[in-house]
């Protein structure tokens, strides 16, 4: 599926297919449809009748694609838990793609294509490579086989090796424009878009995810708590969130953002409905020590799958949170 935000980006890299290059590097934020884009370009090349809106979707080609068994495509992400047949899981998901899954892909896309014409494969998140897997696919980024179109989506570009990123053609796909994207969310039957796509940071489909109404409910307690931080339990805020620790990480990190933002632009991106909220906490707050807990909090969102304690973790960031809207500190004299 191509979005419409990414329908003319998808025309200019397929205005051509024989002068496609052999690997594309699709980046940008969370939620804006990189997949989709590189799912929907995965498919246009193998498709037996493509036009330049996409593959044509009912060619036997197509068919096969749709299905998952598509001989000239494939598709690479970490494996997934795995389960046996009464529910017990045998296997947990893995937090990389590891050089055996790599292996696979490259081994592929050397041999010739059984349908005569070309081979695509999509490695997502391509920064979920460890070091030997990312190291795997480097021979074939520097001797591509011919008609292969490898494409690589990314969140977090900076975290592949410089000789990946080098070797690939590079393609921001950014945030849609504010009315296009209301528009599709409004087609899709969802209710208070305008929030939620502030929330998401103008990202569509992380703005979808947000719409459930249990998520709603414990956006806005936890945002309650963060508007009155003299009176915030921080013990118990943390023990009630530690099993939904990304959320409330997601959470604190935006609030802490608005409330900088307000204190030093007069804006709030992500609660523009809890703006005078957000206002007064900005005039009363330490800005270094906000500044501090902003930076702790960008950088944890590289580890937050596998952190050593939730509870404790979420604690240190909510004591930080209550000392820097105590107000500036006090100089020792």
């Amino acid at each position: 599926m191509i979005h419409p935000w990414n329908l003319a980006l998808f025309q200019q890299l397929s205005a051509d297919r024989e002068s496609m290059p052999h690997a594309l590097l699709l980046h940008g934020p969370v939620g804006v449809g990189k997949r989709d884009l590189g799912l929907a370009l995965a498919q246009w090349m193998v498709c037996e009748a493509p036009t330049q809106q996409g593959a044509c979707g009912v060619c036997d080609a197509c068919n096969w694609f749709l299905q998952g068994n598509h001989p000239d495509y494939r598709y690479l992400e970490p494996k997934e838990e795995e389960t046996d047949e009464a529910g017990k899981v045998t296997k947990k998901a893995s937090k990389e793609i590891k050089v055996e899954q790599v292996r696979e892909i490259t081994d592929f896309l050397n041999l010739s294509a059984h349908r005569g014409g070309w081979r695509s494969a999509v490695i997502h998140p391509a920064e979920f490579m460890n070091a030997a897997a990312a190291n795997a696919l480097l021979k074939t980024l520097e001797e591509p086989p011919p008609r292969v179109l490898l494409i690589l989506v990314s969140h977090q570009p900076g975290r592949l090796l410089p000789t990946v990123r080098s070797r690939c053609r590079k393609v921001a796909v950014g945030l849609p424009a504010a009315g296009p994207a209301l528009d599709w969310m409004q087609q899709a039957g969802v209710a208070q878009p305008d929030a939620l796509l502030a929330e998401a940071g103008g990202a569509p489909l992380a703005a979808i995810a947000y719409a459930e109404p249990e998520r709603t409910e414990r956006r806005e307690i936890f945002l309650d708590h963060l508007s009155r931080p003299s009176q915030l339990d921080v013990c118990a805020l943390a023990e009630a969130y530690k099993p939904l620790l990304a959320e409330a990480w997601g959470w604190l990190m935006r609030w802490v953002h608005d409330v900088l933002a307000q204190r030093l632009a007069k804006t709030a991106r992500f609660f523009p409905a809890r703006g005078e909220t957000v206002a007064k906490l900005g005039q009363q707050a330490d800005l270094a020590g906000l500044l501090s807990l902003e930076r702790e909090l960008a950088a944890a969102g590289r580890w937050l799958r596998h952190p050593l304690n939730a509870t404790l973790l979420l604690e240190s960031w909510l004591i930080r949170y209550v000392a820097a809207l105590s107000g500036p500190r006090q100089s020792r004299t």
